[in-house]
């Protein structure tokens, strides 16, 4: 009897310190509470009758003015007790199958009591027991379920109180109620409060959805899918619907509803927009002002209509902004050219109104006038490029006849030009109209000497057109100069002449002069330019010459001069060839600066001391720099942690940092601190940067900067179904990046793969995991062969595998694979084969098949890389090339290859009684990793493999597969099974 009076005044004191904590608000569906009952709650005992120390009594006292009941018993010196305590029977909700019992209650030390610690415990049981109705008093104890064994957390002794709370789960109720029982089987026990709930999510509004109040579902049911309706003047395309936890929480919204045209979300409503406000269409965008050149008169507006003198073009938006005709042109000016007869160039400035556009273009009419009669050109004058639809300010004009008057007009257009036709908007607001006389442009044909002298030299020319008796005069502008210049100057002479012939005086005796004359319309315009040609003055006392035998010397003098410019011209020109000469292959991929010689990778291997060459290629850092916070992953030579590293006059940046286990031997050591040495001679940003290492300390790291998003080939996984086609092109962009650096360095990988590929919180992708990498030698193949070794066979190129002859060629057939579990979302190559499976495939020409919604391009790629005969694989820069030329152009991405599901999804031998290759639809989902979908399909009543093959992409959709990764992996799975013959002929390999 002194036990339960100790267990009572106990159990008195819990209830005068806590007693005004015994009403807890909380957010749960209460179905019992000891505590709020406050009454004596009629609780079963069994056995019913034993003596007063048998089986659970009931304590009552009063706080406050109010009773307070609580259960105990403790019989801690009898042998097999076995006492139960059953609650009256408690009433479930249809939908709550899932209930929580959270139990405080005090468990007495069995080593405080004297001789009874060989019988005592400290632990009770707790039952459950379903029923339709209340059975009364009935008791029979083979109709409850054992929950779970219930053990305090602390235990309480004589005179220091030590009160408990647990909550156990009860799952899977489908009946109209059920009792809790709680066995005690030898413990000094007090119960104080038992509190029976389940949780919901509550009514609420999400994005312009309302949701109905939800009991939160089972284990067996995580997510528990509910639909919702749409507020008022909301529309949604599909059934908005959410999802409710366990926990009573709303994840997951989908289908939101968005307002209709004309409306906005202002604070869970669809309000109408403004006047001089408009929404188009049905989104969550808000009402936007009306756009320039436009108007809205009224509220709840879908558009604004143009003003008065301004339009949208047929190709523009119906909501985007109206606009004007463009004004004229501006400066419109004829030049003649040198090229030939018959041309002139018009430019023009564009308008300084543009009405708005950026489309304009130009049209150009030309007239021609003679005796004060004007006609259209006609078909004889050519535009280059075109006479309409020019975008550029300036057109060249051929075939055009001498000494006539020409009026050329040019306009602006835009996209709405021709709806303001009708309108007949007067034309001078977009042309500009100039007349001119055009005349053949000069120029000079021939140059001969009529005559020297010791002193001078008469010069003559012919000018072609020759000028008629109406046009323009034309001036000459002649410059000479001393053919030999032996002060490192040229000095010209220029001189301005009215006629073709000239003669210069006050030149030295016996010297050559170089003569050039260019031809000036009486308008200003420049004409042709004669060659530059070579005279000489008689020796001081000759007589003068008449022009035969000079015209005689200076075509002989001429034809030499040519061939010496001639001959001069082609050395330097085969020159300048020899210097840029590339092969064909250089003239496709390689740019100037993949032209740059790279540094070449030192093999630390090499080193007869590794130490030193861990102090030649990493930064030596003090371990008080080094802060570990979490452990990451475990390494070949010891964990990884997750850290920071605060080095003096830096900024505190987060690193991974790799530790060597204890125990490790001085070879460990060295092999450890190895792949340091070899990071520390890279720097790309594709390629994992080592910050330093601690050599100099017993505890010897590797701190190299930290990547986010952890393994690519993990990182997939994860975000099945999230990234596009061109985010995964770029990914892999960056990896041939970092491998083109490495094979510039002369540098095998040996060991490329998505885990070894490590990805940061901007996606970048860096090359990592040097531990089997090697330097290429200098032998003619450029091969590295081992001895030994562990070799990936599922990455490695067959020629490495049957002869450990690695190359950049063997690099470049594992990126090829990399690519593949890149664009397959980290799958495993090659599934479920094993290793001697995939060498013999390979060996009779197997590939890989396209991952799903693979773009042709990419998989052509790894084709190439996957080729037999190493030689004809792409290298790394042709890959970089290739690769940014699809990143330039993304609709070269669009292009599927085509997949076969009966290969992507390697099917097991054995065979289901329904004729499928599977025994039951979870060995099916399992086998191609969509486990996660198994309750699905049961609750949808999908429990046999042929009503799987009866199923569409609607009913997938409908039984709650919602991820696009996920939807097409189990459709795709489908087709491919509604063929298995084919399907396993494929793998008899």
């Amino acid at each position: 009897m002194d036990f339960i009076c100790g267990v009572r005044h106990l159990l008195f004191s819990y209830f005068l310190i806590n007693g005004i904590l015994i009403t807890i608000q909380t957010k749960e569906e209460v179905i019992l509470d000891m505590k709020a009952a406050g009454g004596e709650l009629g609780w079963l005992t069994w056995p019913l009758d034993q003596g007063e120390r048998s089986g659970w009594e009931v304590v009552q006292r009063t706080l406050n003015g109010s009773q307070f009941y609580s259960y105990s018993v403790c019989n801690v010196g009898e042998r097999e007790q076995d006492n139960w305590l059953r609650t009256t029977f408690i009433q479930r909700r249809p939908a709550a199958s899932r209930v929580f019992v959270e139990i405080q209650f005090i468990v007495r030390d069995c080593n405080s009591f004297d001789g009874a610690s060989l019988t005592c415990k400290e632990t009770f049981n707790l039952y459950t027991s379903e029923s339709d109705a209340d059975v009364g008093t009935t008791f029979r104890k083979g109709q409850f379920k054992k929950v779970t064994t219930i053990a305090p957390d602390e235990i309480t002794s004589k005179n220091d109180l030590r009160i408990n709370t647990e909550t156990r789960v009860v799952e899977n109720l489908s009946r109209k109620g059920f009792y809790l029982a709680f066995q005690d089987i030898g413990a000094c026990i007090a119960i104080l409060s038992v509190r029976v709930y389940y949780k919901t999510c509550p009514a609420t509004v999400k994005s312009l959805a309302s949701f109905p109040e939800t009991v939160a579902g089972g284990e067996n049911q995580a997510l528990k899918e509910v639909n919702g309706v749409c507020t008022d003047n909301a529309i949604s395309e599909n059934l908005p619907r959410i999802y409710c936890t366990v926990d009573g929480e709303w994840v997951v919204p989908v289908g939101q509803c968005q307002c209709k045209p004309g409306y906005e979300e202002v604070e869970d409503t669809c309000q109408e927009c403004q006047q001089g406000f408009f929404k188009a269409a049905a989104s969550g965008d808000k009402c936007e002002p009306c756009p320039a050149n436009t108007q809205s008169l009224k509220s709840g507006a879908l558009s604004c209509p143009c003003m008065d003198g301004f339009y949208r073009a047929p190709n523009d938006p119906p909501n985007g902004p109206c606009s004007g005709l463009p004004s004229a042109p501006k400066d419109l000016v004829a030049t003649t050219t040198q090229l030939s007869a018959g041309k002139l160039v018009l430019s023009w400035s564009p308008p300084a109104d543009t009405g708005g556009r950026n489309d304009i273009t130009y049209s150009v009419d030309c007239q021609r006038c003679e005796s004060n009669v004007c006609q259209a050109c006609g078909e004889k004058i050519r535009y280059e490029p075109a006479s309409t639809g020019l975008t550029d300010t300036k057109v060249l004009v051929s075939e055009l006849d001498a000494h006539l008057n020409y009026t050329f007009t040019v306009e602006a257009h835009s996209g709405v030009s021709l709806l303001a036709l009708p309108r007949s908007k007067p034309p001078s607001t977009s042309a500009l109209t100039t007349s001119l006389h055009y005349t053949d442009p000069p120029k000079i044909t021939s140059m001969r000497l009529v005559e020297r002298t010791p002193t001078s030299l008469s010069l003559s020319w012919d000018v072609s057109p020759r000028p008629r008796a109406l046009s323009p005069p034309i001036r000459y502008e002649l410059n000479y100069r001393k053919k030999d210049d032996n002060l490192g100057m040229t000095t010209y002479t220029v001189l301005k002449l009215e006629k073709n012939l000239v003669q210069v005086n006050e030149l030295n005796p016996g010297t050559a002069y170089l003569f050039r004359v260019q031809a000036f319309t009486g308008d200003g315009g420049a004409g042709g330019s004669s060659m530059e040609e070579q005279f000489e003055t008689l020796p001081e006392g000759h007589l003068p010459q008449n022009n035969t035998a000079v015209i005689f010397g200076a075509a002989v003098g001429g034809a030499v001069m040519l061939f010496i410019v001639a001959v001069v011209l082609f050395l330097r020109r085969r020159k300048r060839n020899s210097h840029t000469r590339q092969g064909p292959e250089d003239t496709y991929f390689s740019s100037s600066e993949q032209l740059k010689p790279l540094k070449t990778y030192v093999d630390p291997h090499t080193y007869e001391d590794p130490n030193v060459a861990v102090l030649k290629f990493a930064t030596e850092i003090h371990p008080s720099h080094v802060t570990k916070q979490k452990v990451i992953g475990a390494g070949e030579f010891g964990e990884v942690y997750r850290g920071i590293l605060k080095a003096p006059g830096r900024k505190e940046v987060a690193v991974a940092i790799k530790t060597l286990k204890p125990g490790y031997t001085e070879k460990q050591r060295q092999d450890f601190l190895s792949e340091a040495s070899i990071m520390g001679q890279f720097a790309h940003q594709n390629i994992i940067r080592l910050e330093g290492v601690v050599t100099k300390f017993k505890h010897a790291m590797i701190v190299t900067e930290y990547m986010e998003n952890g393994a690519l080939d993990r990182y997939l996984k994860d975000h099945d179904g999230e990234f596009s086609s061109f985010q995964l092109v770029g990914m892999l962009r960056g990896i041939a990046a970092g491998m083109k650096y490495l094979s510039d360095m002369s540098y095998v990988h040996r060991d490329l793969a998505a885990r070894n590929i490590l990805v940061n919180n901007t996606l970048e992708c860096k090359v990592s995991d040097f531990g089997l990498s090697r330097v290429l030698e200098d032998d003619p193949e450029g091969t590295y062969t081992t001895s030994g070794g562990k070799i990936p066979i599922r990455w490695t190129a067959p020629e490495a595998i049957a002869y450990r002859k690695f190359t950049s060629a063997s690099d470049v057939w594992s990126f090829g694979i990399v690519m593949w579990e890149v664009m397959a979302f980290g799958e495993r190559p090659y599934w479920d084969m094993s290793n001697h499976e995939v060498m013999k495939a390979i060996n009779e020409a197997f590939r890989l098949p396209a991952p799903m919604d693979c773009p042709s391009a990419v998989y052509q790629l790894m084709l190439q890389c996957w080729l037999q005969d190493r030689s004809k694989r792409p290298r790394f820069g042709d890959i970089v090339s290739l690769l940014d030329k699809l990143l330039r152009s993304p609709d070269s991405l669009k292009t599927i290859a085509d997949f076969d599901p009966r290969v992507s999804i390697r099917l097991p031998s054995t065979s289901g009684s329904d004729g499928s290759p599977f025994r039951s639809v979870s060995e099916w989902l399992e086998s191609i990793k969509m486990s996660q979908y198994s309750e699905n399909f049961t609750c949808a009543g999908i429990v046999t493999m042929d009503q799987v093959l009866q199923m569409k992409n609607e009913d997938i959709k409908n039984i709650g597969v919602r991820l696009p990764g996920h939807l097409k992996r189990i459709a795709y799975s489908i087709l491919g099974l509604k063929d298995q013959t084919s399907t396993l002929s494929v793998f008899a390999v």
